[in-house]
């Protein structure tokens, strides 16, 4: 990196640092705002920003403290091996003398916790569930980047082989990095970094950005046609679109969020899809009488919680910064509340699909269980019974339970509960 990169890449660190929006949205609002910046330094600086953001804590820990320009120079001769003789032309004596001695400090005591940049009461509770030797593999998993993820949109009868074919002609230098996904029946995996979004298969809606993971999720719904399905927590509306393509556009999909702002996102998204079967509803809480209206109306109900998303740290790595014990204790009151109400939407023999994007037992299994406990009308099945429909595999656990380590997939949570009477 060279003065000016690195500079920028310390503005957008600083401002990350300092807002509370999200990286990726930080990222993107600073590369509008600096047009001038090339393709090969914007990549350079996206790659640099994200990684000092997933090992802030170790960087700091080496020496770096927490001013951005520092965390950068002390990530690329420590992290990435580069020479403080590379970096002296573009970095002032006192920070090259600096370095150098930071450079050959050698931590032999260091806590896991600040090695794998991670706050200590998560490493905590990863500890407990995982035990440490396979918590540290997960943790190492976290610290990598995520392949760019996409499915292929059936209802612009498209297959997967021939928008693969179509995607090596696009992408020719990088084609031997353009694979299926290992679970997902649609899915399709992409160098990170790739630019999809002025393609024609994505401006034609023939392709959406959709970790595959989430894809699991929609064949976890188990829509048949002429189903009522809601979608309780749309957001953008990723599980929606999948769950409309399972429908093949016929019975009726509602998509609920408190947020306009998010389901201006699917209203977009829903022009290129060609989906017909979706109704958008905004909705000012899980209380709203639009949903006491509803009651016991739906076939299935996905619940996609709100939760910490420490599942998506590869491609979200701030969001580990943004959390506390007590936040996580905020976010399980506010998925009981969700998941009492949501679950009045269905109808006998209707089923109800928890999930959330997080490896935490608290937001997941525990509040499943407690759901069950308090609502004896409502029985798990285990969810094999439903994927193996579609010819996906995974191992025989009673809940879908992914993560990067093991699945290379974002971490995701899914449980199916089937209303009795």
């Amino acid at each position: 990196m060279n003065k000016f990169s690195l500079n920028l890449c310390a503005e957008v660190l600083t401002n990350s640092f300092e807002n509370n929006f999200s990286a990726d949205s930080q990222l993107s609002y600073f590369f509008k705002k600096n047009k001038n910046i090339g393709k090969y330094e914007r990549s350079l600086i996206a790659e640099t920003y994200y990684n000092v953001i997933r090992n802030k804590s170790y960087l700091e820990t080496l020496g770096a403290t927490s001013n951005p320009f520092k965390l950068i120079l002390v990530y690329l001769v420590k992290l990435q091996g580069r020479s403080v003789r590379d970096l002296s032309p573009h970095i002032s004596e006192e920070d090259s003398l600096w370095l150098s001695e930071i450079k050959s400090v050698k931590l032999k005591d260091i806590n896991l916790s600040k090695k794998l940049s991670l706050p200590e009461w998560f490493w905590l509770k990863l500890i407990r569930q995982y035990k440490e030797k396979l918590a540290t593999q997960i943790a190492n998993s976290l610290l990598l980047p995520a392949q760019l993820c996409i499915r292929v949109n059936t209802l612009k009868e498209k297959n997967r082989n021939k928008v693969i074919s179509e995607l090596k002609d696009t992408f020719n230098e990088e084609k031997e990095q353009i694979s299926k996904t290992n679970l997902s029946p649609l899915g399709i995996k992409l160098p990170r970094g790739s630019y999809i979004q002025r393609l024609p298969l994505f401006l034609e809606g023939d392709i959406e950005v959709q970790d595959e993971g989430s894809q699991l999720l929609s064949y976890l719904v188990d829509p048949k046609r002429g189903h009522m399905v809601a979608d309780f927590c749309a957001g953008a509306g990723g599980k929606t679109l999948a769950i409309a393509s399972l429908m093949k556009n016929t019975g009726r999909i509602y998509s609920f969020d408190i947020s306009g702002k998010r389901l201006d996102n699917l209203k977009i998204r829903l022009k290129r899809s060609g989906a017909s079967n979706i109704s958008i509803q905004r909705i000012s809480s899980e209380n709203d009488n639009k949903i006491k209206r509803l009651k016991e109306k739906f076939d299935r109900v996905l619940i996609d919680a709100p939760c910490t998303g420490f599942g998506t740290l590869r491609r979200n790595p701030d969001l580990k910064w943004k959390h506390s014990e007590k936040s996580l204790m905020e976010l399980v009151d506010k998925q009981r509340n969700i998941l009492k109400s949501a679950s009045r939407l269905c109808k006998k023999k209707g089923l109800l699909i928890y999930a959330t994007c997080s490896l935490l037992d608290e937001e997941n299994e525990l509040q499943v269980e407690k759901f069950l406990l308090e609502n004896s009308n409502f029985k798990l099945l285990p969810k094999s019974v439903i994927l193996k429909k579609y010819g996906i595999v995974i191992d025989e656990e009673k809940y879908l339970k992914l993560n990067p380590l093991k699945n290379d997939t974002d971490g995701f949570f899914g449980a199916v509960m089937e209303r009795e009477n």
